[in-house]
């Protein structure tokens, strides 16, 4: 039986007033295309339970397809994604519902397949399952996918996905681009997330490719990425941190940028990269060193970190090298990476009249902390879970926009206007947010960032694109600005990627035309709304 979302939310309104513990609709199985390491856009994800040991240190973690990050997810431009997310989870030690965001994908006219916990969806409940339909069809470039209930992705629910252009315009500048070339940066930790809501957030190591040694640990095996002497590859980047950024190089091999969150960027060459929780970047390596191991390396901003024994590192190989652990040496780095040198290749140039707060919308959002709990703040409010969804507000037409809870945390915006948005770092500040820089992310955009931390200046001709930024630094003054167009109707999470900080409150919803995501569902097609039925209900 086919259901709509108004018909859907209204009897989730009147079941959640009674119990919120939903299940998630059960459906069959949907075919599997392709290796257990890369999954088609039209395939099963298994959320389970499994003891790993990543870096030599054995604990029980939750994983998507059983491994850590979890598959590949490859798809092509214009396809569409049937990806059935089925609850297999039973270890009560940790959260045993779940829900999965697929970050960076807009999900233009299906918001509801966003994947966020409380946002667009109920949390998926153990042996419960969630059909994401959707199809990208302008999108390509390097994404992921990860848990999107409250800290639940540091116990391991991580993996990549990338979208394939067969016509990509920067095809020329490489040679190899498939599994063997997306790394995926992570922290890991020895203690289950649960535990650690407050503090304090300290990785037990950092890991690539989902490998990595830790202090005082053993010699656990380390990623290896191999490499032909002379062949150029273009190396995906993945930030699927939980907490820290890290300094990604690779000794003896500069890089060079085209890629920066799924947009492409005009080429700009560095040595060493910045990437932080929820960012991605492509960039192109030619292999013209001498045949041997080389180091990469991604430190972490905690503090006493090091490359000691292996840490924080991964192999770069060549054919014909020894296997062996690397002896190169990393430095000095004379490119160093600037964010505000990245132009987009496409399209270049931010919406509306190019002045600071000359928008349609102008929002000044202003990131705190409440002393002695814990508590992450957006203009002195802490995010706190709604009773039903945002979606399912909107959609049961029972509660006015204005009304939309959770109170405080909604930012409701009119249909096709210029917004900008504008976060001064606060980490000096008393009742400041502590713990930066803070990376935020929107959901169902990209945005402008017409001024970038570190720099005091604004760009509004070419100022880079992307859907995840660092806010900086209070000692630098920074004072992060972006702006978007309200073109793509539904509730939208924005947040820090310290999950730490979004667990504790750092977030809003931006609820972007209420009425137009209303209409928008009462014009869909039949086969989208019958996608609709797994929307959970009791």
């Amino acid at each position: 039986m086919t259901f709509s979302l108004r018909a859907l939310a209204s009897l989730a309104l009147a079941s959640i007033l009674v119990n919120f513990s939903t299940a998630a609709s059960v459906v069959g199985p949907v075919q599997r295309r392709s290796s257990a390491n890369v999954l088609g856009p039209v395939t099963d994800l298994e959320i389970t339970n499994k003891v790993i040991a990543p870096d030599g240190f054995p604990r029980t973690a939750v994983l998507a397809g059983g491994t850590f990050p979890g598959p590949l997810i490859a798809a092509q431009k214009g396809d569409q994604f049937r990806i059935n997310v089925i609850n297999q989870l039973y270890n009560t030690s940790m959260n045993t519902t779940t829900s999965v965001h697929w970050h960076g994908i807009f999900q233009h006219k299906s918001n509801w397949a966003d994947g966020t916990a409380f946002v667009t969806q109920c949390p998926i409940q153990p042996n419960g399952s969630f059909l994401h339909s959707f199809v990208v069809h302008k999108q390509a470039g390097t994404f992921w996918y990860h848990s999107h209930l409250s800290a639940q992705y540091c116990d391991g629910l991580r993996g990549p996905l990338v979208i394939y252009d067969p016509h990509d315009p920067y095809a020329y500048m490489y040679d190899v681009d498939d599994e063997s070339t997306v790394i995926v940066l992570s922290d890991w930790y020895h203690v289950l997330s649960p535990q650690m809501y407050t503090g304090p957030f300290n990785p037990s190591s950092t890991l690539i490719n989902g490998l990595g040694r830790y202090s005082n640990g053993p010699a656990s095996p380390l990623a290896v990425v191999n490499v032909t002497q002379g062949k150029r590859y273009r190396f995906r980047l993945v930030g699927a941190s939980c907490d820290p950024w890290f300094n990604f190089t690779i000794d003896g091999h500069p890089m060079t940028v085209i890629e920066a969150d799924g947009n492409l960027v005009d080429p700009v060459v560095v040595d060493s990269i910045p990437v932080y929780a929820g960012q991605r970047y492509s960039v192109v390596v030619t292999a013209n060193q001498t045949v041997g191991n080389y180091w990469i390396r991604a430190l972490s901003n905690h503090p006493n970190q090091t490359f000691e024994g292996g840490q924080s590192s991964a192999i770069f190989r060549y054919e014909g090298a020894p296997d062996q652990d690397p002896t190169s040496q990393h430095g000095p780095y004379v490119l160093p990476f600037d964010e505000s040198a990245l132009h987009p290749l496409i399209n270049p140039g931010s919406p509306g009249i190019p002045e600071p707060g000359k928008a349609d919308i102008n929002i000044n959002l202003i990131p705190g902390l409440r002393g002695g709990q814990a508590q992450y703040t957006i203009n002195n409010v802490s995010f706190v879970d709604p009773p039903l969804p945002v979606l399912l507000q909107i959609l049961s037409g029972a509660i006015h926009p204005s009304q939309l809870l959770p109170n405080g945390s909604v930012y409701i915006l009119p249909f096709n206007k210029t917004v900008e948005i504008s976060m001064p770092a606060t980490d000096l500040s008393p009742g400041g947010a502590l713990g930066g820089p803070h990376a935020v992310h929107l959901h169902g955009h990209s945005f402008d960032v017409v001024r970038v931390s570190g720099n005091g200046s604004y760009n509004y001709v070419n100022p880079v694109r992307r859907d995840t930024v660092s806010l900086g630094l209070q000692a630098n003054n920074d004072n992060v600005t972006f702006r978007f167009v309200t073109d793509n109707p539904g509730p939208w999470f924005f947040h820090c990627h310290n999950d730490w900080h979004l667990h504790n409150g750092f977030a809003v919803i931006m609820a972007e035309a209420p009425l137009q995501a209303e209409l928008q569902e009462s014009e869909a097609a039949p086969s989208e709304s019958s996608t609709h039925s797994n929307l959970p209900l009791q």
